[in-house]
């Protein structure tokens, strides 16, 4: 419900299914929606009670979770996030486009918004024309992998046959793995720093869900320079056999997480922290 609460809020698309017509998306005015998100944004009402109001209901059945994501085990202040697909309508009879064309929130929480193919998003961040964060990328260079088609130099779009295609070849992708992309958990960890790059490993699920069998990739990492409040930059997914083809030292990546620890209770005075991730052994 989250996740499509704050997709309205954010986007002005309203993930809701008509009451009437339940294979429909619910249609409101532009208008409608722009008043219906601030309102729910300043707490003026609930989403659900707001939604309910317009003779709708949230569309959480079509929701596919893709991934969660906690954030690493040494920061301080973390969170665990779910993410998920939802794939719009390919065609709507009657329902004006404009209903799934993304808009600001007037400067709420971004300034911009627009609907780009996952390689274009992905191209930009590359070239430091937008910011994106390794769970952003991450997930849109899969995404890329599937959805690889766009309009034309004409404009022209590809066919419903074709789209619909795509979408159903990243579902089923979506369902392989062990455990499957929609089951796994990634808490980003530390692997190997090359110069300012850091190497982030993708295959721990976190403390909080150590000794289950929860877990996240343990084929990929994701190559990334944090740059402070400037956000990331050449970030990069790649096979984790070609960082550390011996192979990952779970003792190291523990020895790490302390010596985080430390730095962060009473300071790292003995660079623990530095000489981990420059040593020769990976973690």
């Amino acid at each position: 419900m989250g996740a499509i609460r704050e997709c309205f809020e954010e986007s002005g698309i309203l993930l809701a299914k008509s009451r009437k017509n339940p294979s429909m998306l619910l249609w409101l005015s532009e208008q409608e929606r722009d008043s219906g998100r601030h309102a729910i944004h300043n707490k003026r009402v609930g989403f659900q009670d707001w939604v309910r109001s317009r003779g709708g209901f949230p569309d959480t059945e079509s929701l596919h979770p893709f991934t969660r994501w906690l954030t690493p085990a040494n920061i301080p202040k973390r969170y665990s996030t779910q993410m998920y697909l939802y794939f719009l309508p390919l065609a709507h009879p009657g329902i004006p486009q404009t209903l799934h064309i993304p808009t600001s929130d007037g400067g709420v929480e971004h300034t911009e918004a627009e609907f780009l193919p996952a390689r274009e998003w992905l191209s930009r961040c590359q070239a430091d024309r937008i910011i994106l964060f390794p769970p952003q990328f991450f997930l849109l260079s899969l995404v890329a992998d599937f959805l690889t088609t766009a309009a034309s130099d004409n404009g022209e779009l590809p066919s419903k046959e074709t789209l619909q295609s795509q979408r159903d070849a990243l579902l089923e992708f979506v369902k392989t793995g062990d455990p499957p992309w929609g089951e796994k958990c990634i808490s980003p960890w530390p692997v190997k720093k090359e110069g300012k790059i850091l190497a982030m490993g993708l295959d721990d699920p976190g403390p909080e869900l150590e000794g289950t069998s929860r877990r996240g990739d343990d084929e990929r990492v994701i190559r990334v320079q944090f740059k402070g409040r400037e956000g990331t930059s050449g970030l990069q997914v790649g096979w984790r056999k070609d960082v550390a083809p011996e192979g990952l030292n779970n003792e190291g990546r523990d020895a790490y997480f302390e010596a985080r620890r430390r730095e962060r209770e009473g300071g790292d005075q003995d660079g623990a922290v530095e000489r981990a991730l420059r040593g020769k052994e990976h973690l």
